[in-house]
């Protein structure tokens, strides 16, 4: 997933009609106005809360353009991910430790609160190592921008001058967008407080543009103070900042969620003020939790990356960011099997389709992995039932039948799905599936079917199989075979769907499904 600047030979990019190829054509068309020699990718983050997925997801979304860019244009490009960690920590995250200890620093810079797990020097810094971890895992190339230390070492010096330059135009932009109340405390200037080092949101009193400082009542003192705009001494409001980072930091992209479509207009008002050009932009939908709602790092609903990847591999993870960005989707644990699932048959699509336009085109770089005849994760979850065991090695002996002479690469590949789905079914199957007792006809037609599985083959192909379970079905449910597979899926596994059963008597064995069959209507009269 990393990215590169070298086209495949083997497809054709021009037709290519994918959303990130049609962003990157945003990208081509901007460099091509302005003959600028290096593009430049952003995305944001704000440090106050654990970093959740949707963080994840826009930094992934936007290496997706990123790598398509560079397989349309010679130009080079790179990725800043910026963490605005010098903002002021406004609220208490409800999934952390030491909330009592936090709620002391409230309106501190990010990067002066401690660490609430005791591991690093602020919680700024605990945040944004857990997103640089995550996205090292994924062999992202980006650069780590910080917000503190760019304002400190004095890299936005220059266009902080141009801010309080245009202090007036920018009041004009912002205040319109305020209500009453909050208009008469803007400012989009935040000094930091020289004794109590918060960042304070305070009205501006007087503006020295020979000495680039500005002049406030200090809340806490009540005391006029005035203090430098340069070097740290202040930062901007948020959407004063975005706008302005963009022009000292030469941003040409950057997407952002459905909820910051206003914010997005004000900060390029902001950077045009200051004699920037806003960056190409796609906005895109917002993931919710469980129950509908927009996931929130403060609340830490919806879930986290971890969570993910201790149930699936992360090329699942990468599929479902992938898809979509401009429809909402719900983020939950019930997610995973179906887009596991998606990820497996889009590769196979892919072997006789090599599309660039095919999702796994893209999330691998142009490279997506040859595996020989890979299983579903719905498949192995049934699996992980019908044997009643979280053995691997046992799983394994399944699995290397069904997967004969497969490649080495091929076989590990399907130990890790094994293992992630013994722990889904673990956590979210196993309470919630009690297979159905048959009724005395639906007895009558699994009876047949074993009688009938009996005279087969250990040696017939799925296939075969499957058209077999079929002619049987069509005997007993002649005018609604879907009610046939209802029935297999919640007589076996007590379920309302399943996978194909083909497929799964091939993997768990003709006798072995015998049996199971023997073990759910031996109680039927």
């Amino acid at each position: 997933m990393s990215s590169k600047s070298n086209s495949d030979p083997l497809v054709n990019i021009t037709g290519a009609k994918s959303w990130s190829f049609e962003e990157a054509r945003k990208v081509i068309n901007r460099q091509q106005k302005n003959n600028k020699k290096e593009m430049i990718f952003e995305t944001g983050y704000g440090p106050s809360g654990l970093p959740h997925i949707g963080t994840f997801g826009e930094v992934f979304r936007t290496t997706m353009i990123m790598n398509a860019f560079k397989r349309m244009s010679d130009v080079p490009a790179k990725l800043y991910v910026f963490s605005d960690d010098m903002d002021g920590f406004r609220k208490v995250p409800t999934n952390v430790p030491n909330q009592e200890m936090l709620a002391n620093y409230i309106d501190y810079p990010l990067t002066s609160v401690p660490d609430p797990f005791g591991e690093y020097d602020s919680f700024a810094e605990h945040n944004n190592a857990m997103l640089i971890r995550f996205l090292n895992s994924f062999d992202f190339e980006y650069e780590f921008k910080s917000s503190t230390q760019l304002y400190k070492s004095g890299v936005f010096n220059e266009c902080l001058k141009r801010v309080l330059e245009s202090f007036d135009k920018i009041m004009d932009i912002m205040l319109p967008s305020l209500r009453e109340e909050r208009q008469q405390s803007y400012s989009p200037i935040l000094p930091i407080s020289p004794e109590t080092h918060k960042v304070l949101q305070v009205h501006i009193d007087e503006i020295n543009l020979n000495t680039y400082s500005i002049v406030y009542k200090n809340p806490e003192t009540n005391k006029k103070e005035e203090v430098s705009v340069l070097d740290g001494n202040c930062k901007l409001q948020w959407k004063a900042d975005w706008g302005m980072r963009w022009v000292a930091l030469g941003v040409d992209y950057e997407m952002n969620g459905k909820d910051l479509i206003d914010s997005y207009k004000l900060s390029s008002k902001i950077c045009r003020v200051i004699d920037g050009v806003p960056p190409e932009n796609l906005t895109y939908e917002l993931f919710l939790d469980e129950e509908g709602r927009k996931i929130s790092k403060s609340k830490g609903n919806g879930l986290s990356i971890d969570e993910w990847l201790k149930y699936a591999p992360k090329e699942s993870l990468a599929y479902y960011m992938f898809q979509s960005p401009k429809r909402a989707k719900r983020l939950y644990f019930d997610v995973i099997p179906d887009t596991m699932d998606e990820y497996i048959d889009a590769l196979q699509k892919y072997k006789t389709n090599p599309s660039v336009d095919n999702p796994v085109f893209q999330i691998h770089d142009g490279n997506p992995p040859q595996y020989d005849g890979s299983l579903k994760f719905s498949l192995l979850l049934n699996l992980v039932q019908a044997c009643n065991t979280s053995d691997i090695n046992i799983l394994m002996q399944f699995i290397n039948k069904y997967l004969k002479n497969a490649s080495a690469k091929t076989i590990d590949f399907m130990k890790e799905l094994a293992e992630h789905a013994v722990v889904y079914y673990k956590d979210f199957v196993a309470n919630s599936r009690v297979p159905q007792k048959p009724t005395k006809e639906q007895a009558i037609a699994l009876n047949e079917l074993k009688t009938e599985l009996e005279e087969l083959s250990e040696d017939s192909d799925a296939d075969f199989i499957q058209n077999f379970v079929f002619e049987v079905g069509k005997r007993h449910y002649p005018s609604d075979i879907k009610e046939w597979f209802r029935v297999l899926y919640s007589v076996l596994f007590g379920a309302e769907s399943g996978p194909k059963m083909g497929s799964f008597i091939f993997l768990y064995g003709i006798k072995n499904i015998v049996n199971l069959i023997n073990e759910r209507v031996s109680h039927v009269e």
